[in-house]
């Protein structure tokens, strides 16, 4: 029960931009870097056992980096109302 409620205290608090940025690999970075031109800007990071996703967006079209730096621009990441 106590896990439960760290989970969603967790979820409750938005990390600061900073803080996703820190989380990202260099090759995550440079990718996104390469992006910004397109309009491009990171929503955050998911952390999987496979490392660090980022997903990012323009306008209306959601995209993700993986750790590699290999974008996914048809990523299936289902994204919170």
């Amino acid at each position: 029960m106590q896990i439960a409620q760290q989970l969603q205290d967790r979820r409750s608090t938005v990390p600061e931009q900073s803080e996703h940025w820190h989380s990202m690999s260099a090759e995550q970075k440079m990718a996104l870097y390469s992006l910004h031109r397109f309009g491009y800007r990171l929503l955050f990071v998911r952390h999987l056992p496979s490392g660090p996703l980022a997903v990012i967006a323009q306008h209306n079209q959601v995209a993700s980096i993986c750790q590699q730096g290999e974008v996914d621009f048809d990523t299936k990441v289902q994204l919170r109302e």
